[in-house]
């Protein structure tokens, strides 16, 4: 997958917006009201976590290689190409559990029906549409994102750039060769 779900812990209020979003975005009728009536009570596929003093949206990091479609004895857990993200198909699933052995992360839970396992599908319907999970429109603070690969590399580069530039004591003669660089000069 070309695009990633990230999070700025330091913008997270870990208000459950994106919890609450994540559920009603699976219920079946969509609308708040209604979803806290159905029966069985729609679920989240993600979870807003302590981390001392934080408070970290936690979903399906959708791997390359993902541990969890390795390992489904029924194809339960598949991807439909390799740029959508990792899915489960509950009829499939015969909730063996192996796949919640193997998950680096620990995101994978069975549902309240008991038996199927449930996960982030980075509400795969939405992305097809061209919109954005229902736990990043959600978020009040703008922590959790969807971007890309390359603005994630795009950004690590300039912060560490930055930072080189802080910790060499930036003075003059370096000023003036930046601007060279930067100039094409």
């Amino acid at each position: 997958m070309d695009k990633i779900i990230i999070v700025d812990i330091e913008k997270c209020l870990a208000c459950k917006s994106c919890e609450i979003a994540c559920a009603l975005a699976h219920s079946r009728s969509k609308i708040l009201s209604e979803a806290a009536q159905e029966s069985p009570k729609p679920q989240r596929m993600m979870a807003v976590e302590a981390a001392g003093e934080y408070g970290v949206p936690i979903q399906c990091r959708h791997c390359e290689s993902a541990p969890c479609i390795e390992i489904c004895p029924t194809g339960a857990i598949h991807r439909e190409d390799e740029q959508s993200p990792v899915v489960v198909e509950a009829d499939l699933c015969i909730g063996c559990k192996l796949c919640m052995l193997v998950c680096p992360f620990g995101v994978l839970k069975i549902g309240k029906e008991g038996r199927a396992i449930i996960k982030c599908d980075m509400c795969y319907e939405r992305l097809k549409e061209g919109m954005v999970p229902e736990c990043v429109e959600a978020c009040p603070t703008g922590a959790i994102k969807l971007v890309s690969l390359e603005e994630v590399t795009k950004s690590r580069r300039k912060e560490a750039s930055e930072q080189i530039v802080r910790e060499s004591g930036s003075g003059k003669g370096r000023q003036g060769k930046a601007k060279r660089v930067k100039g094409g000069k």
